[in-house]
């Protein structure tokens, strides 16, 4: 399987973040085809990836090597009936989404056997991705090798079993949300209590990642690693906040498997 082009249906953040990361590792393609509904946002994205080529229809992308389905869920089935006689029998067909399983996306494409879902992390963007990858049964290993190679270029990509792909949305895709918001007015804060934002930023990144190595590489248990500091100012709300983590995670996580 010799990798020349790519073809993007759907334009989105998704998108963005694998165009960087051919960026980022100056990965070189004969082409790179992109669709999207959305004619801003393919102006966007060729405004800050040139190289890339506009396609004018779903089945123009679908008529390359690898073409990635960078949808959400419920458009995928429809889509992917638009573009069936388009996609070659070498094609590999790649979703980067929740729900939806290689064997639903195979009754709809009976002559296509490579289909892979990668749920992909947007810290790829900084070739720092968590990416956990399925891949049909009838692909060679071979052929799952090579694709692994291009996968790894994000970041950390590895093989689960497709039913843990959604725990994986949960817990690595949409992840770092938890946290983002948060550290952002964090360091607004500092900035308030006499810091400069660049103290303030430097404070809570280089805390945050110690902080990390200290909770999983300390060698002590949770409980202990938490005793660590004795004043816990917002401890009276950790128990709210617990509740929002398992109501909102979980409700998700019924909500996105198949």
């Amino acid at each position: 399987m010799k990798t020349k082009t790519l073809g993007f249906i759907g334009g989105g953040r998704i998108t963005k973040i694998f165009l960087q990361v051919i960026r980022n590792n100056k990965s070189e393609y004969n082409s790179i085809v992109v669709f999207d509904t959305n004619a801003v946002v393919l102006s966007q994205l060729k405004e800050q990836f040139p190289g890339i080529n506009i396609a004018d229809s779903a089945s123009e992308a679908a008529k390359q090597d690898l073409v990635f389905i960078a949808l959400h869920p419920p458009a995928i089935m429809e889509t992917l009936d638009l573009i069936k006689d388009q996609l070659k029998p070498g094609t590999v067909l790649i979703s980067l989404a929740p729900k939806i399983s290689i064997a639903k996306m195979a009754s709809m494409l009976p002559q296509v056997s490579n289909i892979v879902r990668l749920i992909p992390n947007a810290t790829s963007y900084v070739n720092e991705g968590y990416n956990p990858v399925c891949f049909a049964a009838s692909m060679s290993e071979w052929s799952k090798q090579k694709l692994m190679r291009i996968f790894r270029r994000m970041g950390r990509t590895f093989e689960v079993d497709e039913p843990k792909l959604e725990s994986y949305a949960i817990m690595s895709a949409m992840l770092p949300t938890y946290f983002w918001f948060q550290w952002q007015e964090l360091v607004k804060i500092g900035t308030q209590i006499g810091l400069t934002e660049e103290e303030s930023s430097n404070s809570v990144r280089d805390t945050m990642l110690a902080a990390v190595r200290t909770y999983f590489y300390s060698g002590l248990q949770p409980d202990e690693v938490i005793d660590l500091i004795p004043v816990k100012p917002i401890g009276d709300h950790e128990e709210q906040i617990k509740d929002f983590y398992n109501s909102k995670l979980i409700a998700l996580y019924d909500k996105i498997k198949p």
